[in-house]
């Protein structure tokens, strides 16, 4: 009992000081708290994966890719006209899931969107392990695509 209660304090303190970071904006600081390689999904369908108006929806594995995944998506973005509320961390044990909404602006189209969001995170030994992304695709992919 005692240590799934630590180990939940550890994953609650990494998944906050995960999104500090992607606030802050520091690509080589958020990767630093994932481990050297780790499971990533992003649910977009495999098809739409690394198109030339969302290159940062791609497979990634290493801390290499996750700071180059961060500073993808800032560029991508106006940086200025971020936000993000997140509605609710739930932790357990080593599971954390985070529910939000962000509101970004893509920069190529200059139009503006919301996305409700849902993040599960494995935590172990203080390092992420896991990062599945379940957002609303469709808007995301309105904001880039002219064509949408």
């Amino acid at each position: 009992m005692i240590r799934m209660i630590t180990e939940a304090r550890t994953t609650r303190a990494t998944v906050e000081e995960l999104l500090r970071r992607i606030a802050e904006g520091d690509a080589d600081r958020i990767a630093e708290l994932y481990a050297p390689e780790y499971d990533w999904k992003l649910s977009w369908p495999e098809a739409e994966h690394g198109r030339a108006a969302t290159p940062w929806i791609v497979h990634r594995g290493t801390r290499a890719d996750a700071a180059d995944h961060y500073r993808m998506l800032r560029g991508h973005h106006i940086p200025e006209e971020a936000a993000t509320e997140i509605e609710r961390i739930l932790v357990d044990g080593p599971d954390a899931v985070v529910l939000g909404e962000i509101r970004q602006t893509a920069r190529t189209t200059g139009r503006p969107y919301r996305a409700r969001f849902v993040l599960h995170v494995t935590v172990e030994n203080g390092l992420i392990t896991r990062n599945h992304v379940y957002e609303d695709s469709l808007a995301v992919a309105r904001a880039f695509d002219p064509h949408l």
